[in-house]
């Protein structure tokens, strides 16, 4: 059994080179991805419970990483080939430089108070990309249909602009993609902006199946491929061809891994 840590923390940082090297040895014994960037981490390590808690109670020991925020999970299978910790522009990729100093945020809500905030909000916004949602949202959510991030401040312009003095209530994977999200609609204008604490992870790791509003299962980045309610593993597969996840719909009598899916054929 392998436990994994999905983290991130938006505060400025300095010395890159050296803090790489320092996140390399601290993690040395684990595999995942951590990104470092001037504007924070992000990142998803993972290995055995004793060396990723060591791992992870010396990266909380750097002064800038001291209320890192971070949710567990645990995998039947080594999730990740090898270690990368890569120096980047931005932790996660928006190419808005009005939402670097990251000065503006949504408003935090917890997983106990999320139905409650999707029931009060004029629109429900789904962060993520189209292949995401396409596993799992919640019911009556707004899918951009991006594929990359970086396109979300097209998608708000041309379908959230008549919203601006509304709350609105956005929801991500992890919670970092809403923290850039918000800053940007907050700087362009809008009035309430409402975000997911902890996104999807910690509303499934939080609430009761039999209370929850979520529908489907929540992709992630790494072999598992899906979670579902309490952070279980999901039945979403991976076409090894084209990248694509796939449900269980997906899957019909043509189907080959790696080889042959109803996407690979489509494109």
């Amino acid at each position: 059994m392998f436990k994994v840590a999905t983290l991130y923390k938006f505060v400025p940082l300095h010395d890159l080179a050296l803090l790489q090297q320092q996140l390399q040895s601290i993690c040395s014994a684990l595999t995942g991805t951590l990104l470092i960037a001037s504007e924070g981490i992000n990142g998803t390590i993972a290995g055995p419970a004793d060396l990723l808690d060591y791992a992870m109670a010396q990266i909380a020991a750097i002064p800038s990483f001291n209320d890192l925020w971070y949710q567990y999970s645990e995998a039947g299978h080594k999730p990740f080939r090898r270690l990368k910790v890569r120096l980047k522009k931005e932790i996660i990729t928006m190419h808005q430089p009005e939402v670097q100093s990251m000065q503006l945020r949504g408003q935090h809500v917890l997983a106990a108070d999320w139905n409650k905030t999707l029931d009060q909000a004029a629109v429900v916004v789904d962060v993520r990309n189209d292949y995401e949602c396409r596993l799992g949202s919640f019911k009556g959510a707004l899918n951009p249909e991006t594929t990359y991030f970086s396109q979300f401040p097209a998608f708000v312009e041309t379908h959230l602009t008549p919203y601006k003095a509304q709350p609105i209530a956005m929801f991500c994977t992890g919670g970092i993609r809403c923290e850039k999200a918000s800053a940007y609609m907050l700087a362009n204008g809008f009035k309430t902006v409402y975000q997911l604490s902890g996104g999807i992870l910690q509303y499934l790791m939080h609430t009761h199946e039999a209370q929850s509003r979520w529908q489907g299962e929540c992709f992630v980045f790494d072999e598992r491929i899906s979670l579902g309610h309490g952070l279980k593993k999901g039945n979403s597969l991976l076409c090894y061809g084209c990248r694509m996840p796939l449900t269980e719909e997906d899957i019909d009598a043509d189907y080959q891994p790696g080889v042959r899916c109803k996407f690979c054929v489509k494109h």
